[in-house]
């Protein structure tokens, strides 16, 4: 409850105009992380060709990000509690300017793996400052709504602008040129930053823990790995001790926090079912979804033969519904309910997945770009209403914390979902009948195929063609079944977790 000493304060904070041009920056921050993470999925045919990865260094290029992020994001979230969340944005701004420009010119797959790691390692410091600025810019309820609403647009606008930029990008230029474009908005960034964010920190932060930071990346990478052999080799030694590691070091971590009198992570956050229920549901969305959209813009080059621009363009219909229900996700969930807001979303991501599980090679755009349009519809309300509803439920100190948490599950999905519905399309893919004499590496990736179609015999080379086609559009619709299960299961979790949960009256902490 507010201290009587504090309204005088907070409204006068309230009322600072710098706030809005302060989440101006924030939301660069947002556009960085969000336009790399989308120009991956359509610049990956051409890597695949450069570079020669196997199908299994193909998904580690695309999960490391995702998989190192997570393991690092609670860790960063409490060091900016601690040094400052302005000053951890700004220097993790920065790298990850300077990284890209190794992601730009890796020339092998180990060192385009390796600079996608190092990318996650800057990217962990961005989105928990990102959400913790705003937590401690915006403390009038609603306009911390709209705040995080512009938030989410802003990320989904990101996944619009990555693929069309990139599509002309890839159309003029070589692929890295997709991984160049970081750098004059981490300029822009980190320039207008300087001047326009206020620093915050927890007052009283207490020793950042090194223990606990070792802990929590080795048991996130621990299982993330484990599971991610399992589904694409099967249960071996190697897969069972990597969760091992990675389960006892989590629950290592769990023991210390208890223990500590000021934990990196306040492990008392759980206890809030509005808090917990938010998490769950943002792990199990965005991992429905993530193995979909990695292979989704594959499909629209190389199974329908749009070109790189055409493709991100084709993937407009989900950014612009993101935006538009991202705007309006907090005044929804006030005059209905949080739990309708956040399920009903969640549900009609899951009925659009179901939709795609018909999908073939000939499927016509009116469904792919409606079921497009729902999916980002459903992102848009569930993704802005459980980040509103994670950063009411803690004290501003514990912002950061907080902040990383829900980043956590976002990033921990997205690497789950890489792994787990990836590797169905993969294993799908792999099975497909190929003319005698195929070589290996058509078996490996759709663009392997290709590439060997183009030094076979004209017969040959069509037969080769459409049997990977055909195989690895089975494989997205086998996915897209995966994924729409595990909405649906996720929309029933978060109707009873944040049953009684509203926007209105969260977020007094001081």
């Amino acid at each position: 409850m507010t201290s009587t000493l504090q309204p005088a304060r907070a409204t006068e904070e309230e009322r600072r105009p710098g706030r809005w041009l302060a989440l101006s920056v924030l939301v660069l921050a947002v556009l960085l992380v969000a336009v790399d993470a989308t120009v991956l999925g359509l610049a990956t045919p051409y890597i695949s060709e450069d570079l020669k990865p196997s199908g299994t260094q193909l998904l580690w290029i695309g999960d490391v990000y995702s998989f190192v992020i997570a393991g690092l994001l609670v860790s960063m979230g409490s060091l900016g509690d601690r040094i400052g969340r302005k000053r951890l944005l700004l220097i993790g701004a920065t790298a990850f300017g300077l990284v890209s420009v190794l992601n730009a010119y890796a020339s092998t797959p180990e060192l385009m793996i390796l600079a996608r790691a190092l990318l996650g390692v800057a990217g962990a410091t961005l989105m928990p400052a990102t959400l913790a600025l705003i937590r401690n810019l915006f403390h009038d309820r609603r306009e911390r709504s709209l705040a995080i609403g512009i938030w989410g647009a802003t990320a989904s606008a990101g996944t619009a602008v990555g693929p069309v930029v990139g599509g002309f990008l890839l159309e003029h230029f070589w692929w890295g040129s997709v991984f160049l474009i970081n750098l004059p908005v981490m300029v822009v960034l980190v320039l207008v930053g300087i001047k326009l964010l206020p620093e915050s920190r927890n007052p009283a932060p207490g020793p950042w823990d090194l223990r606990s930071v070792v802990l929590s990346l080795v048991g996130m990478i621990g299982i993330v790995y484990g599971i991610k052999e399992a589904a694409s080799h099967g249960f071996s030694w190697p897969a069972l001790a990597a969760a091992a590691l990675g389960g006892a070091a989590l629950y290592s971590f769990v023991r210390r926090q208890l223990t500590l009198p000021i934990p990196l992570l306040d492990m008392r956050l759980f206890r809030d079912r509005g808090f917990s229920g938010a998490v769950l549901a943002d792990l199990l969305t965005i991992l429905g979804l993530s193995g979909l959209v990695f292979f989704l813009s594959q499909y629209l080059q190389l199974v329908q033969g749009r070109g790189p621009l055409e493709a991100g363009l084709a993937e407009l219909p989900a950014a612009i519904g993101a935006v538009v229900a991202g705007l309006l996700a907090g005044a929804a969930a006030r005059r209905y309910s949080v739990r309708a807001v956040v399920s009903g979303g969640l549900a009609a991501i899951g009925l659009a997945l179901a939709a795609l599980t018909v999908l073939d090679r000939s499927t016509g755009y009116p469904l792919l770009g409606t079921a497009l349009l729902v999916v980002g519809v459903g992102a848009g309300l569930s993704f802005t209403v459980t980040s509103d509803v994670i950063l009411g439920s803690v004290p501003k100190d514990q912002a950061g914390a907080a902040a990383a948490v829900s980043e956590t599950a976002y990033e921990l999905g997205a690497a789950l979902g890489i792994a787990l519905l990836g590797s169905i399309v993969t294993g799908v893919y792999r099975n497909f009948p190929a003319p005698t004499g195929t070589p290996a590496a058509a078996h490996e990736s759709l663009g392997g195929a290709v590439e060997t179609a183009a030094g076979l015999p004209t017969p040959t080379a069509e037969a080769l063609i459409h049997a990977a086609r055909e195989a690895f559009t089975d494989g997205i619709a086998l996915a897209a079944g995966a994924g729409a299960v595990v909405l649906l299961a996720a929309a029933g979790a978060a109707w009873v977790l944040l049953e009684g949960q509203r926007l209105e009256g969260r977020g007094d902490h001081p």
